[in-house]
């Protein structure tokens, strides 16, 4: 088992830490946080690719505190026409507790057959499932409906479901450190209790 130092207490070093406009991230973060204290968290930050290849980074904290859920995240945005330097965005959401439907924990491991009790997995992925729409983001089923009838040939329509996008979040050994998958470990862990109540 890979030894990891202990899972960080203090959400603004680990912003700083991360590099990622931190004095912008920070502020975002406690203006939602207000007067409550986290009682878990996590920071997030990963690079991606849009299809000219250029790289963007982003950043997505999450806080539990003892009525809710807090999500900061942060993009950033090249420089447009017009406007000589870089941007970023940042969005927080304030969830209460009792909008969590479920916490689902994605555990992925090498050589299961060997795997040895305590050893920290590969690769996490964590999804929050809510009843609020995170992000304004739905999926829509459609299929035609149809009647008890074979032989119908009507138009029913059709018919499908609506479900809310969840939020995910996925960290790895590989690309974010033994740290950050026990620090996803502890939160997930902190959040499902919290939300089971």
């Amino acid at each position: 088992m890979r030894k990891t130092r202990a899972v960080s207490t203090d959400w603004r070093s680990e912003i700083e830490r991360s590099g990622y406009y931190p004095g912008l991230v920070t502020d975002a973060v406690a203006a939602a946080l207000g007067s409550e204290s986290a009682d878990a968290f996590v920071v997030h930050h990963e690079a991606t690719f849009d299809p000219a290849m250029e790289m963007r980074r982003h950043i997505t904290v999450l806080l539990l505190t003892a009525t809710r859920l807090v999500v900061c995240h942060t993009d950033e945005h090249p420089a447009t026409e017009g406007a000589d330097r870089p941007q970023a965005s940042t969005t927080t959401d304030a969830i209460r507790l009792d909008n969590i439907q479920s916490v689902a924990l994605t555990r992925v491991v090498a050589d299961p057959a060997n795997h040895v009790a305590g050893t920290l997995p590969a690769e996490l992925v964590l999804n929050i499932s809510l009843s609020v729409n995170w992000g304004a983001v739905a999926h829509v089923d459609l299929e035609p409906a149809a009647c008890a009838d074979e032989t119908c040939e009507a138009d029913h329509g059709y018919t499908g479901a609506i479900t809310a996008e969840p939020l995910t979040l996925r960290v790895s050994q590989a690309a974010d450190g033994p740290e950050a998958v026990a620090t996803m470990l502890n939160f997930a862990s902190v959040l499902a209790e919290a939300a089971s109540r």
